[in-house]
């Protein structure tokens, strides 16, 4: 059963100058949690959201987790203010931003995990793991990887930059979960793109790849959402 939480449901002007619609759930005072989880939604040039119904899932697990929980709407998507870029780069840099408020904030957390999903993944990527007093973790599900150039105005190297100083770091924790049907990367692309991955010169990291038998790039069925909860889970635990 999920323990009761505190819902804030708002905006937080942060220092990039845009003020973002955020929904934050809060673990009981008593439960004396130090984690920190902040979600990222799908492209909003189609329509992705905060209330993406796979974030909405993650959120259940990590509240249950005892984690204070952060999703929110990216720039110019809802009630957040901005315009959406088409690189990603001001929304690695919002993303930034708001991490820092909340730790300044809750001072007391050492655990933080970004987690995107689909495009949300490429700008999770982009945070950094912060100092050794602030574990960081990343999980990137459904990375967009083969129309990742599209995405981001062909500024894809900057992306592959970002995954490398992850792997590199011995502080780093990276996760990346994806469905063996994704209608956007193959199964055969996946697996290439994790193989390059591993072969990465300096890997330090703590790296696993789960692969989801059936699961698509939506995550729609009851059966893949319970193996990406459970993937999720362990991984954290």
């Amino acid at each position: 059963m999920v323990p009761s939480v505190q819902i804030s449901e708002g905006s937080r002007s942060v220092s990039t100058g845009v003020t973002l619609q955020v929904n934050i759930c809060y673990p009981r005072p008593d439960l004396d949690s130090k984690k920190l989880a902040i979600l990222l939604h799908p492209w909003s040039w189609l329509g992705g959201s905060m209330d993406e119904p796979t974030l909405t899932v993650l959120t259940r697990l990590l509240q249950d987790k005892n984690y204070y929980v952060i999703r929110y709407n990216s720039r110019g998507v809802g009630k957040s203010s901005g315009w959406p870029s088409l690189t990603g780069k001001a929304e690695g840099e919002d993303l930034k931003a708001l991490v820092q408020d909340f730790l300044a904030e809750k001072p007391e957390i050492d655990s933080l995990t970004v987690i995107g999903y689909s495009h949300g993944s490429l700008i999770a990527s982009l945070h950094p793991v912060l100092n050794p007093n602030v574990k960081t973790s990343h999980i990137l599900l459904s990375y967009p990887i083969s129309p990742r150039g599209l995405l981001t105005m062909f500024h894809a190297g900057m992306y592959t930059s970002a995954l490398r100083d992850i792997l590199c770091n011995p502080d780093a924790r990276l996760l990346l979960i994806y469905g063996d049907k994704d209608e956007f990367t193959s199964k055969s692309k996946y697996d290439e793109w994790v193989d390059t991955l591993r072969r990465t010169d300096g890997l330090k990291a703590k790296f696993d790849v789960v692969p989801v038998m059936d699961a698509n790039h939506f995550w729609q069925s009851d059966g893949t959402r319970t193996a990406l909860q459970q993937a999720v889970d362990s991984w954290i635990s």
